[in-house]
């Protein structure tokens, strides 16, 4: 009788370092994905979030969007906030006052939700670029983030109510202070939020 021998093959070391590479690339999705989950849940919790200020109360709702997409960069943090927007879109209450659906974005306030894209996008951009180290140059990406929320949101108010009202008194002066106050916070609090997110990262 002939012995037939067993072959054993085992994966060659591209094979393995191929599945190493998917595996690790899973991983690193999975991360991203808790990522932008962690963070629409932030952006949610700050919208409930009322402080009583003249002349008008204060939610963080921005301020979180500033701090996603300064730690988060322009791609994780356009992904975070266009993912609090689809929540919102599908009927989830995270907007301001536990409100969620489409009507919301048939509403005065849909123009800002738009801007909040551009400026965790934008806010995104700078950071790479080095404007989170210095804090002139984060205080200028916070503003250039706030004119973002103000254009498109000012346009679409202007849309619904008529250019014949006074759209500045309704939709800018008494949030300025407060937004002062919040591009404040961002700029102190980054370095620590920074620290938190790049560990989750790795």
């Amino acid at each position: 009788m002939k012995s037939h021998s067993q072959e054993i093959n085992y994966p060659s070391m591209s094979a393995y370092l191929f599945l190493v590479e998917v595996d690790s690339k899973i991983q690193k999705a999975l991360r991203y994905a808790l990522l932008a989950l962690a963070g629409s849940v932030l952006i949610t919790i700050c919208t409930q979030i009322s402080l009583p200020l003249f002349p008008v109360p204060m939610t963080l709702q921005t301020f979180a969007v500033f701090l996603i997409g300064l730690t988060y960069g322009w791609r994780l943090g356009g992904i975070t906030v266009s993912l609090y927007l689809l929540e919102g879109a599908i009927g989830l209450p995270v907007f301001s006052g536990g409100k969620g659906g489409m009507i919301v974005f048939m509403g005065p306030t849909a123009g800002y939700l738009v801007g909040f894209l551009l400026a965790a996008t934008a806010c995104g951009w700078f950071a790479e670029r080095g404007f989170d180290r210095s804090y002139f140059r984060l205080f200028l990406s916070l503003i250039v983030g706030n004119i973002l929320i103000y254009t498109p949101g000012l346009f679409w108010l202007g849309t619904l109510i008529g250019w014949d009202k006074p759209v500045l008194e309704y939709g800018l002066y008494p949030f300025i202070g407060g937004d002062l106050l919040k591009i404040a916070m961002a700029v102190l609090l980054l370095p620590t939020v920074w620290k938190i997110v790049n560990r989750l990262k790795q």
